[in-house]
């Protein structure tokens, strides 16, 4: 089988980084092709040996980009189109119905009242249905957005769960790591660390964590990530008197002096999520997976399963004072003296290696149930 995935952008964010670990362990053979912004996640699937064209789309209203993506599907021979993000969503499927390609698009980011970060109008629901029909199936990335999907009336039989993944063993927990990595960042071997990973970006309320760290005397604070809100903390953490308990580390692995994702997760001793509302939560699950209590808000990688199968963490749901209830539950963590648990069986269900098998499973159900012109291509 030979597909071809269709994204919007390659610049550093998780449906873009996901799709790099995805093809990793997907046993197709696989092209991208950005719409827009090959940056450093393009660099990266190039160096996996994945080959990644920039279509240079100019606009949300480039209408060249479909006929350009149809002549793309038809001369690679592609069995099978994958789209990833709504602007790929929408010109990917119609190009690949023009080619008489089966196509199958994956939700990544789909909230109550927006959609990649930005606000859900009727236009924009309207478009993604209409276009949605011209693809064999959906992925939700969970089942908090597959009920999503249905309650838009996207049918349930063409709704497929295929929940995010990590490499589980990249993040294991090392002792050895952990101190190297605290001292490359001068932050003291018996600190206690609050961390957080993620795009600077305000609806991740990555400014409570501060708030909280603020008030916890010897706490410290790391902050994997970069965004427009990069400044802001800055200065929010400059006027709360912590700078110097504060650590900016950027893009992890981005090509820069900071460790990865994996080493600063080793480094911190209690993780948190504190977006008002994530559309998965993969960070959280690596988290999980390096031994870190976890602190949340509304997060479908942990609400989504059975309590037991995400020991370890706390939900915190206040409206009315956020960093009060962060607070005090960063202050149970350190007053507990709990640095590592083990890995709880969440982080197993969200192998990478489980959702390359479930996609796989996703693609032959719409092979099997293309129209006969598709199903000629495979």
């Amino acid at each position: 089988m030979k597909a071809l995935h269709i994204i919007t952008g390659l610049g550093v964010g998780g449906a873009e980084q996901q799709l790099r670990l995805l093809l990793r362990h997907l046993p197709v053979r696989c092209d991208v092709v950005t719409l827009t912004n090959p940056g450093a996640v393009a660099e990266g699937l190039r160096a996996d040996g994945i080959r990644v064209r920039n279509l240079g789309m100019r606009g949300n209203r480039d209408l060249t980009a479909v006929p350009r993506l149809a002549r793309l599907i038809r001369r690679g021979a592609y069995d099978l189109v994958h789209t990833h993000l709504y602007r790929a969503c929408v010109y990917g499927r119609i190009a690949a119905r023009i080619a008489g390609t089966t196509a199958v698009a994956t939700e990544h980011s789909l909230g109550r009242a927006d959609i990649e970060g930005r606000p859900l109008t009727r236009g924009t629901r309207a478009l993604y249905l209409r276009t949605e029909r011209m693809g064999a199936a959906t992925v939700a990335v969970s089942g908090t957005v597959a009920g999503r999907l249905r309650d838009w009336g996207v049918p349930a039989a063409r709704i497929h769960t295929v929940a995010n993944g990590i490499d589980v063993a990249a993040f294991r927990y090392d002792g050895a790591g952990r101190r190297t990595t605290r001292a490359s960042l001068g932050v003291p071997q018996d600190a206690f660390v609050v961390g957080g990973v993620g795009r600077l970006v305000p609806g991740k309320r990555f400014d409570l964590l501060i708030r909280a760290v603020a008030a916890l005397p010897g706490a410290w604070l790391v902050l994997a990530g970069d965004g427009p809100e990069a400044g802001a903390l800055r200065v929010l953490a400059a006027r709360s008197g912590i700078a110097d308990r504060v650590r900016f580390l950027g893009e992890c692995g981005a090509g820069n002096a900071s460790p990865g994702i994996p080493e600063a997760l080793w480094a911190m001793d209690t993780f948190v999520s504190a977006s008002r509302e994530e559309t998965f939560g993969l960070a959280v699950v690596e988290a999980l997976a390096a031994g870190l209590p976890v602190v949340h808000g509304a997060c479908p990688a942990v609400d989504d399963l059975p309590a037991d199968r995400a020991p370890g963490t706390t939900r915190i749901s206040s409206l009315t004072d956020p960093v009060g209830e962060l607070t005090t539950a960063l202050r149970h963590r350190m007053e507990s003296g709990t640095r590592r648990l083990p890995p709880p069986p969440a982080a197993d269900h969200y192998d990478i290696r489980l959702s390359s098998e479930r996609l796989m499973t996703v693609y032959a159900h719409a092979l099997d149930t293309a129209p006969p012109t598709e199903r000629a291509h495979s």
